[in-house]
């Protein structure tokens, strides 16, 4: 059993390589992991698997505005999406895929294989 993710930038047309992560317990609001992904838009480890897979509440924070602007993009003051944060339980003993397709003004996601 493991947690992974991964995120395609679909104003580009590629993975979105560098864009920080953050993964957090919702229970107790411990910060469980922070990275950034690969150039493949993957994180290069699971984020969660063996001892640390548990059944709960999560949240990923993925820092789109940061991403867009280190690109260079003309983001408005605010950005319509900066942080996008995505709430999710584990229930099951399965595999858990969250990925995130994501440009400046919309954002989407599913529960992948």
């Amino acid at each position: 059993m493991k947690l992974t993710t991964h995120v395609l930038d679909t104003a580009h047309g590629r993975p979105a390589a560098g864009l920080a992560i953050t993964l957090t317990r919702l229970r107790d609001g411990v910060v469980l992991k922070t990275l950034r992904t690969n150039a493949d838009g993957r994180a290069d480890q699971p984020l969660l698997e063996g001892d640390d897979f548990a059944f709960g509440t999560y949240e990923l924070s993925f820092a789109v505005g940061d991403y867009f602007r280190a690109l260079g993009l003309s983001l408005p003051d605010p950005a319509f999406l900066d942080v996008v944060p995505i709430r999710f339980g584990i229930s099951e003993r399965k595999h858990y895929h969250v990925p995130l397709l994501v440009s400046p003004y919309s954002f989407s996601t599913y529960r992948g294989s």
